[in-house]
């Protein structure tokens, strides 16, 4: 059973991560964190605790971390993912409320107490992250891995030709993590991009006719639209889920051990996540920071995407 805190920034993607580690009986979810990226914290957080009250699991704790990106300022995406970020489905206000804890101490304290215990999953910006290492150092040290949805290092970015959107949000606190020796997989478009849902896929996730999957069919076709008219995509990437499914399932994706920096001068290459791929030593010629996915097995990822999220058993926790 993997141990998982998932930090997010709910967004549609993130919502769809969260099912996926809600349904998955190999996850059992000891919390949310919450960022600002594609909308404010308090919005996102608000939809984490709707995520959770729609599929009866309120008694999942979730804690509310930064407002704002650590230098840069904060741009959230509504054209992407909706006034509400969730499609614009308006969902009403959660009954419970979020824990009593900053997001950097729900973080930190996870990992100390459980030491190589806990699988870090990180599908929006890093500020939580950053911070709760600059705080506590340690952590890099105990916790088991940390999987980040980020970057492009082989790749085009999607905010600007060379920058992803979780990184470009905020480029300073990815580096702080990226340089901390945290182990990091760094799960980005060079593999998010090749598992793109579509509606046949959709449609079977469909025939398990629950609030859940009805859920799921306003977010998704609000996703799908904005990548058919500003993409140019026939169906939308998974990239949040595919982060979840890596921790699950490790052989999903073939990775090369790289190591990785972020540009935080560049006038274009703003939040560029630039891999040493220079021959020489293994990674290229500095110490691989993390193992980057280059490749993925998309048709068995959706497979198991498909077929968990349909199954009419929700994770006891």
């Amino acid at each position: 059973m993997i141990r998982m805190l998932l930090d997010c920034d709910p967004g549609i993607d993130d919502a769809m991560a969260i099912l996926f580690a809600l349904k998955s009986k190999e996850v059992l979810l000891e919390g949310i964190t919450t960022v600002s990226g594609n909308i404010g914290i308090d919005l996102a957080t608000a939809n984490a605790l709707r995520v959770l009250e729609l599929t009866g699991h309120e008694h999942i704790p979730v804690a509310k971390g930064i407002a704002r990106p650590l230098i840069k300022r904060f741009e959230p995406t509504s054209e992407v993912h909706g006034r509400d970020g969730m499609g614009n489905t308006n969902l009403p206000l959660p009954k419970v409320k979020e824990q009593p804890i900053h997001a950097v101490n729900f973080i930190t304290d996870a990992i100390m107490k459980n030491p190589g215990e806990i699988t870090l999953v990180s599908v929006g910006p890093l500020t939580n992250i950053a911070i709760a290492i600059t705080l506590e150092p340690r952590i890099t040290e105990n916790v088991k891995e940390a999987i980040i949805m980020g970057g492009a290092v082989t790749v085009a970015g999607n905010v600007t030709s060379e920058a992803e959107f979780n990184i470009h949000s905020d480029p300073e606190a990815a580096r702080i993590v990226f340089n901390s020796g945290m182990p990091i997989t760094l799960v980005g478009l060079d593999v998010t991009m090749k598992t793109l849902l579509k509606e046949g896929h959709l449609n079977q996730i469909l025939e398990a006719e629950t609030p859940m999957t009805k859920f799921l069919e306003k977010i998704v076709k609000h996703y799908m639209r904005f990548y058919k008219e500003v993409v140019n995509v026939d169906g939308c990437g998974l990239h949040d889920p595919l982060a979840v499914g890596v921790a699950i399932d490790r052989t999903l994706v073939r990775t090369r051990p790289i190591f990785v920096d972020v540009e935080t001068k560049g006038e274009i290459t703003y939040g560029e996540t630039v891999g040493d791929l220079r021959p020489g030593s293994e990674g290229g010629r500095r110490p691989p920071n993390m193992n980057v996915c280059v490749d993925v097995d998309s048709t068995r990822f959706l497979e198991m995407f498909i077929n968990t999220l349909k199954s009419g058993e929700h994770q006891e926790h």
